[in-house]
C-alpha cells in the first residue's frame, strides 16, 4: 500500500480524535482510530507484528499521556473515559495505536535512521499537541508552559525511537535502503 495513503488515513484518525475531543466526544476518535487498526491489520500479512506495534503504542500512551495526566502537565478534552482515571482518554490511546502502525509505511525511513527518529518525535510530538490545543481545546497545557512542553519533547523523542527501533528488530530489512519488495524508501 502507497506510504500516502497510509500517511493520509492517519491524518484523519488524528482530526476526527483531536476535533471530536475538542467538542467532548471521545467516540469519533476511538471509531477512527479502530476502523484504522482494522483496516492496518486486515491487509498485512504479519498481524502478529501489527498487534505487537498496536501493544507497544497503547503502553507507551499511558506512560507518556497518562503519566503527564496524573502529574498535572496536560488536562484533556473529553478524559471522562480515562484509563486509569485521570490518565490517558482512550482517544489519545486510539492515536498512539494508530501512530505505531504507521512505521512500516509512512514513517519507515525513521528505522534507518534513529537520530532522525529521536528528532521527529522531540518536534513532531510537541508541535502536535500544540496543534490540537490553539486549533480545538483538545488538551490544555499546565504551567508552566516549559514544563509538559519537555515533557512531550523527551517521551515523544524516546516512544518515537522505540517505535523505529522494535519495528527494525521485527523488518531487518527496513533497517537498509531498501523496501520488502526491494524498491528504495
Amino acid at each position: 500500500m502507497n506510504a500516502w495513503v497510509v500517511f493520509v488515513a492517519y491524518q484523519l484518525v488524528w482530526f476526527a480524535a483531536v476535533i471530536g475531543a475538542g467538542h467532548g466526544l471521545a467516540w469519533p476518535g476511538a471509531v477512527a482510530a479502530i476502523t484504522f487498526v482494522v483496516w492496518q491489520l486486515l491487509r498485512r500479512a504479519a498481524r502478529g507484528q501489527a498487534l505487537l506495534m498496536v501493544t507497544l503504542g497503547i503502553v507507551l500512551g499511558l506512560l507518556v499521556d497518562g503519566g503527564a495526566a496524573m502529574a498535572g502537565l496536560l488536562h484533556y478534552a473529553a478524559a471522562d473515559r480515562a484509563l486509569p482515571a485521570g490518565g490517558a482518554p482512550l482517544w489519545i490511546l486510539g492515536l498512539w495505536a494508530c501512530f505505531a502502525l504507521t512505521f512500516e509505511q509512512s514513517l519507515a525511513f525513521l528505522c534507518r535512521r534513529p537520530w532522525l527518529a529521536l528528532a521527529f518525535g522531540a518536534v513532531g510530538g510537541p508541535l502536535a499537541y500544540w496543534g490540537a490545543q490553539r486549533g480545538w481545546q483538545a488538551v490544555q497545557f499546565g504551567t508552566p508552559l516549559w514544563a509538559p512542553l519537555l515533557w512531550l519533547a523527551v517521551g515523544w523523542a524516546l516512544a518515537t525511537s522505540m517505535f523505529a527501533w522494535t519495528l527494525r528488530r521485527l523488518q531487518p530489512q527496513l533497517a537498509s535502503n531498501t523496501g520488502k519488495r526491494g524498491e528504495t524508501l
